[in-house]
């Protein structure tokens, strides 16, 4: 997912949008208006033309950018009509600038992803050249986090279990040099993180938390918590086959906050980061964690389970308790947390919660501008004694169906003391069908927003 280099001879891509396509056409010698005519080019939205010379090579491509005030309801345009063209190089010779340029060159950039990894993918034929003006560097960063993201998430669990992704988080560590740390199986009780062990503890392949460590001590401490859940059988309360057929991405949080990790420590961010993952399989045997177990966690919390398919909170509850003692400057947690999330927002939308109206909009801001979308849902303090069972503390699934994101996220936030610097976000992390840049699978949600609210959010 590199850019092409800049001496292979390219051809020259023109982006024509609707309102400026006559005028576009009328500056254009007759034969390539003649050509582009024949083709029935009206500039809609992903369509491509290539028009040849006098000698049949290619002279130049073009491709239709449609309605800008449509482009709302489409990201990455350019790499819709970039798929269609044909094997070569090209240069970008007009119709963008600045940040739709960028964002569109790193659209491309993405739609070169493929996962071969079992089946032979055929490549992408088209090539770019990195624009004039963009950082072509930053842009390839973003796109590898990606790109690690979709394949961590797109790997199924036979081959990306607890191991697996301890496996993938130490390369990450020794790609950048950052330091390391992993409690393996026992081990979690003697350093008191019981809540990851009980939801692992019924699987052969041992829970585990993964702790690393990168950049300058003195500087803003970032702390990214992502749920590792590598297969969720949803427990003694069983999951229904269809419901079970995607659990290979309940590790999509620790997927993206590894992506996101990538991007930091490439892009070199003044910042101390801190990545905490547990990784567990939650798996049926004579050892699983029963329903009305009432489990303590790290931070003394009691907690009862009642449905032991929400077992994704119990492993971030600690985590997240490990991560606020030290007293990070921001605390971010990403998750596929709720199925409630999605009944309200959809595959495409991920909502994240924070008690900062200045991290707030640095976020809704930096997810739009970067066609990063996300929407702020509440820690909506009423809905606090829906999770308090009466018996224990914390109610792991309160009963009643209702606002089961908001519940969920109330839940991680008894486990942090400073609450005015923490976000949750409760991603998807799958894609149900193609689009532009975006294949059926495994994707980041949220990443690019917070990479780009981050300094605002740090200097908060």
């Amino acid at each position: 997912m590199r850019f092409a280099s800049g001496d292979a001879k390219a051809t020259p891509l023109h982006i024509v949008g609707k309102a400026g396509l006559a005028e576009w056409l009328a500056a254009q010698p007759a034969p390539i208006a003649d050509w582009l005519a024949a083709s029935g080019f009206d500039a809609a939205a992903g369509t491509a033309v290539l028009v040849p010379d006098a000698a049949g090579r290619p002279q130049m491509a073009v491709v239709g950018y449609g309605n800008r005030q449509a482009h709302r309801r489409e990201r990455f345009v350019l790499a819709r009509g970039a798929a269609k063209l044909p094997v070569g190089v090209y240069h970008i010779a007009g119709g963008l600038d600045g940040n739709d340029l960028e964002l569109e060159a790193l659209g491309w950039l993405l739609a070169q992803y493929r996962f071969d990894r079992y089946r032979e993918q055929a490549p992408m034929p088209a090539r770019l050249q990195a624009p004039v003006g963009v950082d072509a560097r930053r842009l390839e960063i973003i796109a590898a986090g990606e790109a690690l993201t979709r394949d961590l998430i797109n790997t199924p669990a036979n081959d990306m279990g607890p191991e697996q992704l301890e496996a993938a988080f130490l390369r990450l560590a020794a790609e950048h040099g950052a330091r390391t740390k992993v409690i393996v199986g026992a081990d979690l009780a003697t350093e008191n993180l019981p809540m990851i062990l009980a939801v692992g503890q019924a699987s052969p392949r041992r829970p585990r938390l993964l702790d690393m460590r990168w950049g300058d001590s003195g500087a803003k401490k970032l702390t990214l918590v992502g749920k590792g859940v590598c297969f969720d059988t949803g427990g003694l309360n069983i999951k229904p086959g269809g419901s079970m057929g995607l659990m290979k991405k309940d590790m999509g949080g620790a997927a993206t906050v590894m992506g996101l990790a990538h991007m930091i420590m490439a892009l070199k961010l003044p910042v101390h980061l801190r990545v905490l993952v547990p990784a567990v399989e939650n798996a049926i045997d004579g050892s699983a964690m029963r329903p009305q177990d009432i489990l303590t966690s790290r931070k003394g919390l009691t907690v009862e389970i009642n449905n032991t398919d929400a077992e994704g909170r119990l492993v971030l509850a600690d985590a997240l308790t490990l991560a606020d003692e030290e007293n990070p400057d921001l605390l971010i947690s990403m998750a596929t947390l709720t199925g409630a999330a999605r009944v309200a927002m959809g595959p495409d939308l991920p909502p994240f919660f924070t008690g900062n109206e200045g991290v707030a909009s640095a976020l809704s801001d930096a997810g739009m501008r970067v066609w990063d979308p996300l929407w702020r849902l509440p820690f909506w303090d009423p809905y606090e004694e829906m999770i308090e069972p009466g018996i224990a503390d914390l109610d792991n699934a309160p009963k009643g169906g209702f606002a089961g994101a908001i519940t969920a996220a109330l839940f991680l936030r008894r486990f942090v003391e400073q609450r005015d610097r923490y976000v949750h976000f409760d991603v998807y992390g799958w894609q149900p069908k193609a689009t532009a840049a975006r294949p059926k699978g495994g994707v980041g949600q949220g990443a690019r927003a917070i990479l780009e609210a981050l300094p605002g959010m740090l200097a908060l």
